[in-house]
């Protein structure tokens, strides 16, 4: 395949898959000339974007190694979380929430999933479809996983506690939720994210680059949110796993509300902290 367009629906954008020129044998998907995903085709269990590796190590540490887990996919990209659960993890039953209505189909039929994948595509607005899941999945998922983007953000109804409430509904009393957060300088969307989940799901994990969460510098962090202070068993295999150099901050030992304090003295008008674990 050399390159593969297609006008998405309902958003009237341009999706466009094209082989990496630096890595051979994978694709990238963009989205209105956003890059959205990288798939390595003959290596799903491979991922090359630094917040999606992250995400990977946290799925790593759900459950025992191997074992197939129940995984929501909040946006579907180009399905690269859902091979790597597979790649990792097979007969995993797995879920994708997508609201552009062609996407998914798009998507598979020019980088087809790896053989045995169990997933199901529920098109539509991740809210009003977290919503419809709930008889059938509720209490089953040990996984959500939230990357929702239109362009470079995330719409402000699927920030928010009511939403945060409905992905939660969802998973087992020990189950994830991952939160992909793209940021500015200063960690405006990181802050308002934690204070939207701290809620919910009180025990929290936040994974980035030390540039992100350091030094409150423009880029991806990853919130792993759960009402299982169980989740703190994985914060040093974390920071080992890295990426590197990389952080990994905590609600149970306070350096989560110590950036999140610091956020706050650089702008007055942000809420100063997001809870903590038992």
């Amino acid at each position: 395949m050399t390159h593969a367009s297609i006008t998405l629906q309902p958003s009237g954008s341009l999706a466009e898959i094209a082989p990496d020129p630096v890595v051979p044998g994978s694709f990238v998907l963009s989205i209105g000339g956003t890059v959205q995903s990288h798939v390595s085709l003959g290596d799903p269990g491979s991922l090359f974007y630094d917040y999606v590796r992250r995400i990977g190590n946290a799925i790593d540490g759900i459950r025992m190694p191997g074992e197939p887990i129940t995984a929501v996919h909040l946006g579907a990209g180009a399905l690269t979380l859902p091979r790597y659960v597979q790649a990792t993890r097979p007969e995993s039953e797995q879920h994708v929430i997508e609201l552009e209505v062609n996407l998914v189909d798009f998507v598979t039929a020019h980088l087809p999933l790896p053989a045995g994948t169990d997933l199901a595509v529920h098109p539509g607005d991740a809210f009003e479809r977290l919503a419809d899941l709930a008889p059938f999945l509720g209490g089953q998922a040990d996984l959500v996983l939230a990357d929702l983007y239109q362009g470079t953000n995330t719409p402000p109804h699927l920030r928010t506690t009511a939403f945060f409430e409905r992905a939660a509904d969802l998973l087992v009393p020990a189950g994830v939720l991952a939160v992909n957060v793209a940021d500015d300088d200063g960690l405006p969307a990181l802050r308002e994210q934690l204070t939207a989940l701290a809620p919910v799901l009180p025990h929290l994990l936040v994974l980035g680059p030390a540039s992100v969460l350091r030094d409150a510098r423009t880029g991806n962090a990853v919130v792993l949110a759960s009402r299982s202070p169980a989740l703190f068993d994985q914060a040093d295999s974390l920071r080992l796993a890295g990426p590197h150099p990389g952080a990994v901050l905590s609600s149970e030992d306070d350096s989560l509300n110590r950036l999140v304090r610091a956020l706050h003295d650089a702008d007055p008008d942000a809420r100063p902290g997001v809870g903590g674990g038992d």
